[in-house]
């Protein structure tokens, strides 16, 4: 035992057992040699050189040779070279944390894990990379960092050809293949690949947000998203598209942008083959199928397909308008308002008709537009069969057969079925006669009754 003491000492291991202080006072007690303080070291390996002090040294070398683990574990199937090495293992089943930090009272298996936790407190970085300087606290993320210099990437994949530079990213990545999921919640069962996943999944049940930005009030149940709002702040797009140089703050948007170049639609829908470039746009071209609108409004019960419908929905009920035009001060509730509305000052109409040379602001009034070239009419009324080109047009058409009149006059209390026979209506009362004759500057309530006058001027006949 005395030899394994000094052995592990040797190469680093700092065992503060006190079964193993009492042994070693028992050892020198009897008179055992301590040729470790005399530097003799007559048992050597034949096959490196190296020499020891004892031959159980030299014995427990020699395994990094041959590769030999005697010790094996009874609670499950892994093996050591060393016994110490088994009784730390051990303790991954027992529990047992036999080393505590005298600084913040955390335990510890082994005592090497407490060493390197010590530095977390002393901030002492001992492993310095010699290609750039940066310091590590401990030599295994050292190792790990010099493979950023180096593009050495050791673990490979056995069932496909990707490789890692670290041990812990190959075990994770060989999930993918096995949809091993060892990690559970243990509120709702839900299992996940990774520990960070189930850790950052465990902050929907509590609801915590220990990320906040030192700029605003806002927090994050991720580092990940913290780190994306910051630059919402300073305005940082660190990922940029090598084909037409446009920048991003979220990797993930470049990958997304990038497939406006290369075509690629990865996410196919299985009812209709149809496919698209992003998978939340199948999730939402899916409910198309489904009929499903799973978020609904806690005042009104009205449900909504997209989460971003119901947010703009809510506005109808706060009357927040959150979008103004710095150019008329006209305010809205919905960003695709604002952005029509804008195109009234610029003059702007980006869509083009590619049969005619009619242009549009909006995208909704191209495709009605398109109608009269194709003479489709897809609104059909499900009554009398009849065909229409524009939704509002069967909407309107409806109201012949329901009789409903939803247009009411406020100061007479008349009832119309259109919006327009609302408006002559309401002349009545106002007096306001907006046709005027270019000939006479007679003015007339009713185009109509402008039309008839004009053929006095004319001499035109009708009938």
């Amino acid at each position: 035992m005395l030899e394994t003491y000094w052995n592990l000492t040797a190469i680093g291991y700092s065992l503060e057992d006190h079964n193993i202080e009492e042994h070693f006072q028992s050892s020198r007690r009897h008179g055992r040699p301590e040729r470790s303080h005399t530097e003799e070291k007559p048992y050597e390996d034949m096959k490196c050189g190296e020499a020891f002090a004892h031959r159980s040294s030299l014995r427990a070398h020699e395994r990094t040779h041959t590769g030999e683990k005697p010790y094996g574990c009874n609670q499950c199937d892994k093996a050591f070279a060393y016994h110490s090495s088994l009784r730390i293992h051990e303790r991954t089943h027992t529990g047992e944390k036999l080393y505590k930090c005298i600084q913040c009272g955390k335990a510890f298996s082994d005592q090497n894990t407490l060493q390197r936790h010590k530095r977390t407190h002393s901030e002492e970085k001992p492993c310095k990379c010699n290609q750039c300087g940066k310091a590590f606290a401990h030599h295994s993320s050292l190792r790990k960092h010099e493979r950023t210099h180096t593009g050495e990437k050791p673990y490979g994949c056995n069932q496909c050809d990707k490789a890692f530079a670290c041990h812990s990213s190959l075990r994770r990545h060989e999930r993918t293949h096995t949809g091993e999921k060892p990690y559970e919640c243990n509120q709702c069962d839900k299992a996940f690949a990774y520990h960070s996943s189930l850790q950052k999944h465990e902050r929907t049940h509590t609801g915590e947000k220990p990320y906040g930005c030192n700029q605003c009030d806002k927090a994050f149940a991720c580092h990940s998203s913290l780190r994306k709002h910051e630059r919402t702040h300073t305005g940082e797009k660190p990922y940029e598209c090598n084909q037409c140089g446009k920048a991003f703050a979220c990797h993930s948007t470049l990958r997304k942008h990038e497939r406006i170049h290369t075509g690629e639609k990865p996410y196919e829908c299985n009812q209709c083959g149809k496919a698209f470039s992003m998978q939340n746009t199948l999730r939402v071209h899916e409910r198309t199928h489904t009929g499903e609108k799973p978020f609904e409004c806690n005042q009104c019960g009205k449900t909504f397909k997209l989460h971003s419908q119901l947010r703009i929905h809510k506005r109808v009920h706060t009357g927040e308008k959150p979008h103004e035009c710095d150019q008329c001060g006209k305010t809205f509730a919905c960003p695709s308002s604002f952005q029509k509305h804008k195109r009234v000052h610029s003059g702007e109409k980006p869509y083009g008709c590619n049969q005619c040379d009619k242009a549009f602001a909006i995208h909704s009034r191209l495709r009605k537009h398109e109608r009269t070239h194709t003479g489709e009419k897809p609104f059909k009324c499900n009554q009398c069969g009849k065909t229409f080109s524009q939704s509002n047009s069967l909407q309107v058409h409806k109201r012949t057969h329901t009789g409903e009149k939803p247009y009411e006059c406020n100061q007479c209390g008349k009832a119309f079925p259109y919006d327009s026979s609302l408006r002559v209506h309401e002349r009545t009362h106002t007096g306001m006669k907006p046709y005027e004759c270019n000939q006479c500057g007679k003015a007339f309530g009713y185009h109509s009754h402008l039309q008839r006058h004009e053929r006095t001027h004319s001499g035109e006949k009708p009938y």
